[in-house]
């Protein structure tokens, strides 16, 4: 099954799901966004599942308004990746020390940087706009201010949960390098801080949910947001810029004699928000868990940290709002994967790949994610597959 409209209260809920997939929770949230004053659409991706809000993998436009919650507390996460020259001969049998460099380059976890990350002793690495960026920071909301040098260190590093950096090849044996990351703690507390005021406002109030609470436009709360939020979007875009070029530098290092070469990136936004057009209308379009896909623009769609990854190209397809999946999507919570699998399961699942085989990353084990091919088949008319890469090194926070 692809494409199958159900009725919502003010749009119909265009799903590229079985609607009999979907768990209640999430179906329910889908129902209360479509009730929403301002909504103009709603479009739900393959891999959606219940989340804080509303649901992952869900584009929900709106007019005149836009809902922080939806967003998410990791304001501009997403995916970048990029092909190397190197090929799967030039990697070593053994790929723990290719872990363990990748791990001293880039802070995990709640690890920062000793010193903030200067872009300009990175090689090759555009440093235009960096200044105005961190100038921008003093119009940010001032209950975060005083995290300024916490969001300094913090950028070039990788965080924890699902975010990783891996080491991957394709059907060809092409080496890539691709990562997954947002806006660290600064984008989580200018989250918080907006959810906040707006579940106060009084507009908010007779909503079916209070996590639905909008800004709406032409008012100050919403231009406080919008302003946050876009820096918290661009911040998350350095932090992907400043790691990868991290790990170039430490591929660099590694294979010396192979003087490895890289295409340009590919980078891409999952959780965000863009100004957009649609059937004559401005639109505020919010991509909770789901890839922008506009006709020929590449995209990163990751499984989980054994199945592999897909590049892909959009289709442009507007009944989508132009979107697609933004990965495997969970098929079952954090505490439900602890309570299943054990660290034997999670050998056994991520057999092949050098990566942490611990109880700290049960919770991300393979089967924990829906089956990645067949999100990707679900999903035939939003993407077409440009090649298929598999991991053999996976970074975990």
């Amino acid at each position: 099954m692809s494409y199958v409209e159900i009725p919502g209260a003010k749009v119909p809920i265009r799903m590229w799901t079985d609607p009999a997939a979907v768990e209640g929770a999430a179906m329910q949230q889908l129902q209360n966004v479509a009730t929403l004053p301002w909504i103009k659409g709603l479009a739900v991706m393959p891999d959606v599942h219940y989340g804080k809000g509303a649901t992952v993998g869900s584009v929900i436009a709106m007019r005149g308004a836009v809902c922080p919650a939806a967003v998410g507390v990791d304001i501009g996460c997403g995916m970048s990746a990029v092909k190397t020259s190197l090929t799967a001969n030039d990697l070593p049998g053994d790929l723990s020390r290719l872990r363990s460099k990748i791990e001293q380059a880039i802070p995990v976890g709640r690890g920062m940087h000793d010193d903030p990350v200067d872009p300009g002793r990175l090689h090759a690495l555009p440093t235009s706009g960096w200044d105005g960026f961190w100038g921008r920071f003093g119009g940010v909301a001032e209950a975060v201010k005083f995290r300024q040098e916490r969001a300094t260190k913090q950028m070039g590093t990788l965080g924890s949960g699902n975010h990783f950096v891996e080491v991957c090849t394709d059907a060809t044996g092409s080496v890539w390098l691709m990562l997954h990351s947002g806006s660290r703690n600064i984008g989580k507390e200018l989250a918080e801080h907006h959810i906040g005021v707006a579940q106060k406002l009084p507009h908010n109030q007779g909503l079916v949910d209070r996590d639905l609470a909008v800004f709406v436009a032409d008012t100050p709360q919403m231009a406080a947001y919008r302003n946050d939020l876009f820096w918290a979007q661009e911040y998350a875009r350095y932090n992907r810029t400043i790691m990868m070029a991290l790990l170039k530098d430490v591929v660099r290092k590694e294979f010396k004699k192979a003087k490895p070469t890289f295409e340009p990136e590919i980078s891409c936004h999952h959780n965000y928000v863009a100004e957009e057009r649609y059937e004559g209308m401005d639109l505020l379009v919010t991509r909770k868990g789901a890839i922008r896909a506009g006709s020929g623009e590449y995209g990163i769609i990751p499984g989980s940290m054994g199945t592999g990854s897909y590049i892909v190209k959009g289709l442009g397809n507007e009944r989508s709002f132009n979107s697609a999946s933004h990965g495997a999507g969970r098929r079952m919570s954090r505490n439900a994967a602890k309570r299943r699998f054990s660290t034997k399961d999670l050998e056994e699942q991520t057999r092949g790949v050098e990566c942490r085989k611990d109880s700290g990353v049960v919770d991300e084990i393979p089967g924990a994610y829906k089956p990645i091919e067949q999100v990707i088949d679900q999903q035939r008319d939003l993407v077409e597959v440009v090649a298929k890469l598999k991991q053999v090194v996976c970074v975990k926070g």
